[in-house]
């Protein structure tokens, strides 16, 4: 697997045993798609400890955790810095599902060592496979300790060799009869002879025995990694030229998968270590760009590229390069290993489900019949038209709400026989807020990069929304695992290069792991994005839990971030931060400031929430004293960052969910237009997770965009009540009590995997997300017409539970 946000990962599968090597963002996705169960993993190891090989570990460990009556685990095996993300990972992960995390190495955090640091560790030995360790470390380091992060890994597997075929009739001549002693032979015992007195050993009865299969899984990150390579004695009885002590010492290697980055594999002396192998089979499984094109998510590339037929102004066509681009981008040799398969004939460019058979021996070699073949959208649109003949009109429809015609003033339904009827406009539905005057179309995008709830599914990431402010930068709202993948899977490899390294904050709502385990990700690559730059460190603001996290994981490999508590970014600490009452926070209409919380805005005896839940006395109780000192120059930093990125302000507001769960307003500052009037800024809130409650209709007031999550379906109150979510009707509801403009519905169960059941009567100023979904502020006053074109789309859909792998996806995470 390559999904060019991780590092490739290798499965190793027998009839009843399966062996991960690496457990980068993305691969449960991957799993679910391609239908290799999770459930039948058996362990997962790690050639590095870093985010690019880890950062699914977090969610795999909950999704197994959450199956069946109770909970399944996984061995998880890595070099001794594996204690530092054990230690980050119990800030958020239950003790429970990480009991079964084992390190090896040479120092005293390792569970596992050898008394040499470049002798094999012996990890899994048994009658199917023997896995061993050789640990490897750059030789700059020889004599100082090595920083975590820098060890990385040689997997050596060895199956056992096959026995030689037994011949009866040789038996028959020394005396055996037809009987148990056959089957004792055949098992390697020798037996006495039934007519001679001689003892029969296997070898004088059966055929030559052929040498089970070796394969390598080499990681080696860096040039100075390579001088150790070159170094590990304990390999040379591997090596094709070897002359050991006795031929049966000598080991032929089958196949080697290099998971080294191309810049490492074509330097000289790694294609002197690879020639030391003889005829071994090499597969190159760095990050190919050529795999970039080939969606491996073929499922939701198809709805993308369905979206995109339908409305392409809010479903922009997916960010992968084309070859003609790649070819024409004067890619080097040094980023692709196509360079290095020109000088080995005996080595070839890893693919997406490429396999490597092992056994049966006939069968031994690469098999490419599962490799995903490039799909053109074109396709799937002819396919789709023949699905739904009329799309082809509804996609003219949609396009007319653009051009200013008025062939459709009104908005669209569905009749029983599914042809398009064009309705009236609704009442007031002209009135645009004033912000959205000569709003310039380089102003923001609201791009929701997942709209699932609580883990990856075919068709849904977990939540994340970027706030694109173009040349201003952007800002994160949420980065649960696969962020970065989704953000290259829109604006391409380049684009989301460049979307990292501009991006000015990352805000988390609450310690859930599908709303930040794509963060630490995001962070190393900015990191290694700005190595060398002057730049500031990134903010990152989020609940107090999130600090625990990321103070143990900076142990592991430094994000290049400063944190602040969401609580210190709330109305009262910016006003103490302002010094004198005066920065109130209201919207364009005058709204109540946050602290009014029991201004009865919404009928309190309805079902939109219930006063004083559990949750909301729990955030109630006095907080931790707050050290002003030390957070006002974190607040000075945040204004100067939103200043330069034209926001007026940030505002975190507790919500009811969970402890320190929290919602945000952004608000952009004021500008003046063409003819020197002054135009209020436009207001977004973000709801994180919750059940309605006061303080978010208060924030939400007279909101441009409201972007709420909609967990569940109207029918299935009592279990958003219970898991502290909303319903769609809920979510709706404190969009029409704030008088927000438009609502924007995410964070679906993923029990709807394509579109969730909604009741269209209340949608007048409503849309459903998905993925990709890209919402130009200008165009927000079409953006529910949109939406009966999008039920359309799925009209022959139903709901199905695709994660049959699950018992209950919901409760996996929360």
């Amino acid at each position: 697997m390559d999904t060019q946000d991780t590092s490739p990962s290798v499965l190793l599968f027998f009839d009843k045993q399966r062996f991960i090597f690496n457990a980068g963002e993305g691969l449960q996705r991957f799993c679910t798609e391609h239908k290799i169960k999770l459930s039948k993993i058996d362990h997962i190891f790690l050639s590095r400890v870093c985010s690019e090989t880890a950062g699914g570990i977090p969610g795999l460990l909950l999704t197994l955790a959450g199956m069946g009556e109770e909970g399944m685990s996984v061995n998880v095996w890595g070099p001794s810095d594996l204690q530092y993300l054990v230690d980050a990972m119990k800030s958020f992960i239950p003790h429970a599902a990480m009991v079964h995390t084992m390190s090896f190495g040479s120092d005293s955090k390792a569970q596992f060592g050898a008394s040499n640091f470049t002798d094999p560790i012996d990890i899994i030995n048994n009658e199917v496979v023997k896995i061993s360790a050789i640990l490897l470390r750059p030789s700059c380091s020889e004599g100082a300790a090595v920083k975590p992060g820098d060890m990385s890994v040689i997997y050596l597997c060895e199956l056992p060799e096959i026995m030689g075929k037994f011949d009866p009739e040789k038996a028959k001549a020394l005396g055996l009869k037809r009987g148990p002693k056959f089957g004792e032979l055949q098992s390697g015992k020798s037996v006495k002879s039934d007519l001679q007195d001689i003892m029969v050993h296997p070898s004088d009865v059966m055929g030559p025995s052929i040498p089970g299969p070796i394969v390598f899984l080499v990681d080696c990150p860096t040039e100075s990694h390579v001088q150790e390579l070159l170094s590990i004695q304990s390999l040379n009885s591997y090596h094709a030229d070897y002359s050991g002590s006795s031929p049966e010492n000598v080991k032929t290697v089958t196949c080697i998968i290099h998971l080294s980055p191309a810049s490492v594999i074509s330097c000289p002396s790694y294609q002197k270590w690879m020639k030391k192998f003889g005829s071994a089979q090499h597969i190159m499984a760095g990050h190919e760009m050529k795999n970039v094109e080939i969606p491996i998510l073929r499922s939701s590339a198809r709805i993308a590229a369905r979206l995109n037929y339908l409305c392409p102004q809010f479903f922009p066509a997916p960010g992968f390069w084309s070859l003609k681009q790649l070819n024409s981008s004067k890619i080097d040799s040094i980023f692709s290993g196509e360079d290095c398969v020109s000088k080995f004939p005996e080595s070839i460019l890893a693919e997406n489900l490429l396999k490597f058979n092992l056994r049966p021996h006939a069968h031994l070699g690469m098999d490419k019949s599962n490799i995903p073949s490039l799909m053109s959208p074109t396709e799937v649109i002819e396919e789709l038209v023949t699905e739904i003949p009329e799309i082809v009109d509804a996609a003219q429809h949609v396009r007319q709400f653009w051009l200013g015609s008025g062939e459709t003033k009104g908005d669209v339904t569905l009749a029983q026989d599914n042809k398009l009827m064009i309705e009236e406009p609704w009442p007031g539905e002209n009135a645009l807020p004033s912000c959205l005057e000569n709003i310039r179309r380089d102003d923001l995008e609201i791009v929701l990069l997942g709209t699932g709830s609580s883990q990856p599914s075919k068709y849904r990431n977990v939540s994340s929304v970027y706030i694109n402010l173009f040349s201003k930068g952007g800002l994160l709202l949420d980065c649960g695992e696969g962020t970065l993948g989704q953000l290259k899977r829109r604006y391409g490899v380049e684009g989301a290069d460049i979307v990292v390294r501009n991006l000015r904050c990352i805000w988390i709502s609450h310690i859930h792991a599908d709303h930040h385990t794509g963060l630490a990700r995001i962070l190393a690559l900015r990191r290694d994005l700005l190595k060398g730059l002057a730049h500031e460190p990134l903010l990152v603001v989020g609940p107090s839990q999130l600090k625990r996290f990321l103070d143990a994981y900076q142990r592991l490999e430094d994000l290049d971030m400063q944190f602040l508590d969401c609580r210190s970014t709330n109305l009262a600490s910016w006003e103490a931060y302002e010094g004198n009452s005066e920065y109130k926070y209201c919207s364009t209409t005058g709204s109540p400031n946050l602290e009014d919380v029991n201004k009865p805005t919404v009928n309190n005896e309805s079902t939109l929430f219930a006063r004083c839940s559990r949750m909301q006395s729990y955030w109630k109780r006095p907080g931790s004293p707050v050290d002003n000192a030390m957070i006002f120059p974190v607040l000075k930093s945040l204004k100067k960052v939103l200043g330069e990125a034209g926001l007026e302000a940030l505002i975190s507001f507790p919500v009811v969910h969970c402890p320190q769960a929290f919602g945000i307003v952004l608000k952009a500052a004021e500008r003046i237009n063409s003819i020197g009037k002054m135009i209020p800024g436009w207001k977004i809130v973000y709801s994180g997770d919750t059940r309605p409650c006061p303080e978010l209709v208060e924030a939400s007031n007279g909101a441009t965009v409201l972007i709420h999550e909609a967990t569940f379906e109207d029918d299935l109150v009592e279990e958003a009540v219970a898991r502290n979510h909303s319903t769609t009707k809920e979510a709706i509801e404190v969009g029409n009590s704030a008088a927000a403009y438009r609502i924007i519905l995410t964070h679906f169960s993923q029990r709807y995997p394509k579109i969730p059941v909604f009741d269209e009567t209340h949608l007048h100023k409503t849309c459903i997300a998905f993925d990709m979904m890209s919402v130009n502020m200008a165009d927000l006053p079409v953006l529910p017409r949109v939406l009966p074109y999008l039920k359309l789309l799925f009209k022959n859909e139903t709901i199905v539970d695709e994660l049959n792998d699950v018992t209950d996806a919901v409760s996996a995470v929360s």
